[in-house]
């Protein structure tokens, strides 16, 4: 079933309409589904022109925000795709556990291998994922990991930029439009600390705890004993005013000094340090 979208631009049309057009011709696919505003968007149009010969596949594990995950299970079902969720063992990879600068690569590796591995079982023709064209700006090791296994980026290829992705996806309704970019645990901590389920559970409660307290885009970034809280400026005040609750939370959860960063929220604000050497 091909769906149209009004009210976007005609060469954003193109690019939708050859996406249909590419993903028919697959004839059926496995989408990496993590519930973000790419992977919803992606699932979506999958769901609309393969109807029944598409499976969401969301791998969990202690890397990823618990938020995040229980995204995936209700927008699956609003979309009205079969939902499978794999576990994953990846902290037991020590090549990923290292945090090296390859730490991407090997977690993707690891995991699309077992996503491949569900595909072959249930004789689906292809595994899709949703990177897009902004992704290859940036420090993403993984990609490679995903060109050696031969799984399709299809938003990529049809240059989709985020901010295409975000405009076609309110056009068809889609809540994950206007949502923020989110990200694995692990890109809260620095290269060369060993990443752990303790760490990554300290981080993630920490992060948790200043959502419920109404910031918008947070990270909070792992420094041992320091916490390095990144949010937008604009809640600099609200920080200021809450600081002592914050403090009071995060000491508790064992770190000795609370920061905020001044120049605010950056994603990838870690992989500087890769430029920088």
């Amino acid at each position: 079933m091909v769906v149209k979208v009004k009210n976007i631009s005609q060469k954003l049309k193109s690019k939708y309409q050859k996406l249909q057009d590419d993903l028919v011709k697959l004839d059926s696919v496995v989408v990496a589904f993590s519930g973000g505003v790419d992977s919803t968007f992606l699932l979506k149009v999958a769901k609309d022109v393969l109807d029944d010969n598409v499976l969401a596949v969301t791998v969990h594990s202690k890397v990823y925000l618990d938020r995040d995950f229980k995204a995936t299970l209700q927008l699956a079902t609003k979309i009205g795709v079969e939902h499978l969720i794999i576990t994953s063992s990846i902290l037991e990879n020590m090549r990923f556990r290292n945090n090296t600068y390859r730490r991407c690569y090997y977690c993707k590796k690891q995991m699309f291998s077992e996503i491949l591995s569900v595909a072959r079982k249930r004789k689906f023709k292809f595994v899709i994922e949703a990177s897009n064209k902004d992704d290859e700006k940036d420090f993403r090791p993984g990609l490679k990991a995903l060109d050696e296994l031969g799984i399709l980026s299809p938003l990529r290829k049809g240059c989709f930029s985020k901010d295409e992705i975000r405009i076609v996806s309110q056009g068809l309704s889609l809540e994950t439009h206007s949502h923020l970019s989110s990200s694995c645990l692990a890109t809260r901590i620095p290269y060369g600390i060993k990443l752990s389920e303790e760490i990554l559970s300290q981080v993630d409660k920490a992060e948790n705890y200043l959502f419920k307290l109404g910031f918008t885009r947070i990270r909070v970034r792992y420094h041992k004993e320091v916490a390095r809280i990144e949010i937008e400026p604009c809640e600099f005040q609200k920080m200021i005013k809450l600081s002592n609750k914050i403090v009071q939370f995060l000491k508790k959860l064992g770190f000795t000094y609370i920061a905020v960063d001044l120049e605010g929220y950056r994603s990838g604000s870690l992989n500087l340090l890769i430029n920088e050497k």
